[in-house]
C-alpha cells in the first residue's frame, strides 16, 4: 500500500496516486504541518509509484514550473505534468513568477 510521504523534505521526489504529476521539493518550512496534494489525492514517494504513462487529460500542473505556497516557505519544481492542482495543507500551490532581470540601459 502507497503512504503518503509525513512532511516534505528538500529533495524528495513525489509523485501523484492518481494522475502523472512529479516533482521534486526544492524548498520545505522546517514546521511543514500539511501534506502535498495533487487533485486531491496525497502525494507519495516517487519510488512506490511507476514511471507514468502519456495521458490526454489537461494538465494541471506543468513541467519545468516551480510551484509556491502563499507564505513562499514550499517550493516544488514540476517534472512530470498531470492532471489535477497541487496543493499543500489544503490550499493551492501558485506558479512562481520569473525573477526580473536588471535592466541593461
Amino acid at each position: 500500500m502507497e503512504s503518503p510521504a509525513p512532511t516534505p523534505r528538500p529533495g524528495d521526489q513525489l509523485a501523484s496516486a492518481t494522475s502523472t504529476t512529479r516533482v521534486i521539493v526544492i524548498r520545505a518550512p522546517r514546521d511543514a504541518a500539511g501534506t502535498v496534494e495533487c487533485g486531491g489525492s496525497p502525494m507519495v514517494p516517487a519510488t512506490e509509484v511507476p514511471a507514468p504513462l502519456p495521458s490526454d487529460e489537461a494538465p494541471g500542473a506543468l513541467i519545468g514550473k516551480r510551484y509556491v505556497d502563499a507564505a513562499g516557505t514550499l517550493e516544488l519544481l514540476c517534472t512530470a505534468s498531470g492532471a489535477g492542482p497541487l496543493t499543500y495543507g489544503g490550499k493551492p500551490l501558485t506558479i512562481k513568477a520569473p525573477k526580473a532581470l536588471p535592466a541593461s540601459d
